[in-house]
């Protein structure tokens, strides 16, 4: 498989390693994967009225040891700080989330999950318990776990790469 780099005003043609093709199938898999579960997550909580990214960030609140800025909890998420903050304005609105002032930043509050919050993110979960058991059913935890070791490399090395790349 050849790719296109570009290299100043001239492209070049490079070959992949073996490694290198392997994992462009498993990006674009991976990519393909991202798609249909956000669907299927979004089905799965719809007549409670969230959507998966909704579902994520409640779980990011839950999960956190203790309540954190909305940069914060986009950073633990991988995600957009400013995506955060839309999502985290809407869940303020339907009372899911409140803020709370925080003792080390007067203008960055926290955010808190409120009673409606938890009661939807425990509904969420207890929907995708079923469904979750579903989906791996047939895979080998053995299987799972490998795929889980492969992903959070790959995140670890990209992490490292934007670090890299935000200092230079």
């Amino acid at each position: 498989m050849m790719s296109i780099q570009f290299q100043g005003d001239k492209m070049s043609s490079a070959k992949r390693t073996p490694a290198g093709d392997a994992m462009t199938d498993i990006m674009l898999d991976l990519f393909r994967l991202n798609s249909r579960m956000l669907a299927a997550g979004d089905r799965l909580v719809a007549d409670l009225g969230l959507t998966s990214a909704r579902w994520q960030i409640l779980g990011a609140i839950v999960t956190a040891e203790r309540p954190q800025p909305v940069a914060w909890l986009a950073r633990d998420l991988g995600a957009n700080r400013q995506n955060v903050q839309r999502i985290i304005n809407d869940l303020l609105k339907e009372g899911l989330v409140a803020f709370e002032t925080n003792p080390h930043h007067r203008r960055a509050q926290l955010v808190v999950l409120t009673e409606k919050g938890r009661r939807a993110f425990d509904a969420a979960m207890r929907v995708q318990i079923p469904w979750i058991n579903s989906l791996s059913d047939g895979l080998l935890v053995k299987d799972i776990k490998s795929a889980h070791r492969l992903i959070v490399a790959l995140r670890t090395k990209l992490e490292g790469n934007d670090d890299a790349e935000a200092q230079a």
